[in-house]
């Protein structure tokens, strides 16, 4: 396996922490365009939607962690072929994932408005939204294989290219679609649409390496028991993982709203805050799904090490500089993101929480790369579970008494709590890589 340095720590992770980056941009202009309106109810709406429809995608986001995981090791242990037959596993699970979803949309948001507590005034602007976006599915699921893949390879810049593509084009069609031709919530839900499928097409095209030879279309490989039983493991305890978190996401929002409009527009406005600091500091973590990948798959446990220590130092400094950024710059973004005097205040005062949010959050964030890297899949779901109790515990004893600030600290809670239980488990990462069996 190749020398890991820091110079390559960074030619990996820089392209993706400027690509992830663009992302929560993404939803902060969404906020900040329908901001523009001076009403409560539309960011209101706009937020509740696409948390519903994070919540439902990223029961799939095994994909795109699982592809990393899996192709990464291939990648590591020299099998070319296998690469590109796990992509077209993944594309196909994501495909036939979006369609079902489709199919289901209307039993799946009857479901999700019973759960959430929000006006009538945002439901019905949250429905329009949602009708439109639902369209996106298969296009979006597929997206996850796509970026897996990319990473696993260290293709960074390739995701940097799909992503800047993706985000570009729907702000520009925010802008047109919202303010100049006035279609409102509708508006950035077809933005979205548009830039969801033609994102696909250019996805496919920087994986044409993948399609170049014979594996992409080898139904033996691709339908071969063994390996489709390792790829359901792994995947099956993600998409536990990952309901799981998403599902405690997704709790803070409704959660939230159960506080009226204002408080739910302000959580709204500060939770692009905490998605600016995630994709931002995912970067080193998938720098890590890779490079711990490679050398569980290269047999090179100290090489484990190595790439687990280096961008874990990386994500520190990331952490803590983005901390600073949002102590100083915090009141400005938010007056930017929101118009209404009522809601600027609201989210100043719980500002200090993404303030702390980044240092806080950091070891549970290295730690899911360095274990999807390794396959850990199991340790990782079995942290998560432990991880929830404890955000239950918090909700009950915090709520209650503190209000929003409650809310906002057991979710600070449940991120101590992700990085403590994987960190018991981390020496294990080391022990697969020197063992014979397979880490899956």
């Amino acid at each position: 396996m190749r020398e890991i340095t820091h110079a390559r720590v960074l030619r990996i992770a820089g392209p993706i922490v400027l690509s992830n980056a663009t992302v929560p941009i993404l939803g902060a202009v969404d906020t900040g365009v329908v901001g523009q309106l001076g009403e409560a109810a539309p960011i209101g709406a706009v937020g509740i939607g696409a948390v519903i429809l994070t919540t439902i995608y990223w029961a799939f986001g095994f994909l795109r962690m699982g592809t990393s995981g899996l192709v990464a090791q291939a990648h590591g242990a020299g099998d070319g072929r296998e690469t590109g037959a796990i992509l077209m596993r993944a594309l196909l699970v994501g495909g036939a994932a979006g369609l079902l979803f489709i199919l289901l949309q209307l039993p799946l948001f009857a479901a999700a408005f019973a759960i959430a507590p929000a006006s009538e005034e945002v439901e019905t602007l949250a429905r329009s939204y949602l009708s439109i976006r639902i369209w996106g599915a298969p296009a979006t699921i597929a997206l996850y294989a796509v970026t897996g893949w990319l990473i696993a390879i260290e293709r960074t810049r390739g995701v940097l290219v799909l992503q800047l593509w993706m985000n570009g084009l729907n702000v520009a069609l925010d802008i047109w679609f919202v303010l100049g031709l006035g279609w409102g919530v509708e508006g950035v839900a077809i933005a979205t649409l548009i830039a969801e499928w033609t994102s696909l097409a250019l996805g496919l095209w920087l994986c044409r390496a993948a399609f170049a030879g014979e594996e992409w279309h080898d139904w033996a490989r691709i339908f071969d028991r063994a390996r489709i039983a390792r790829m359901m493991r792994v995947n099956g305890d993600i998409m536990l993982r990952s309901v799981l978190l998403q599902g405690s996401f997704t709790a803070f929002i409704f959660l939230g709203a159960h506080f009226g409009d204002v408080t739910l527009a302000a959580n709204q406005v500060l939770i692009q805050f905490l998605q600016i600091t995630a994709y931002a500091l995912d970067g080193f973590a998938f720098a890590a799904e890779s490079l711990v990948g490679q050398a569980v798959g290269a047999r090179a446990a100290m090489q484990v090490r190595r790439a687990s220590v280096m961008t874990s130092q990386w994500g520190v400094g990331g952490a803590v500089v983005l901390s600073l950024g949002f102590l100083v710059l915090g009141p400005l973004l938010i007056d930017l993101m929101a118009k209404a005097p009522e809601v600027q205040s609201a989210a100043r005062l719980y500002l200090p929480w993404i303030v702390a949010a980044p240092v806080i959050g950091i070891a549970s964030w290295m730690l899911d790369g360095i274990f999807i890297g390794a396959t850990m899949t199991r340790d990782m779901r079995n942290a998560m579970l432990v991880s929830v109790a404890i955000y239950v515990v918090a909700l009950v004893a915090l709520l209650p008494v503190f209000g929003n600030h409650g809310l906002w600290a057991a979710l600070m809670v449940l991120n101590s709590a992700r990085g403590v239980t994987m960190a018991l488990r981390y020496p294990r990462a080391e022990r697969l890589a020197a063992a014979e069996a397979s880490p899956a």
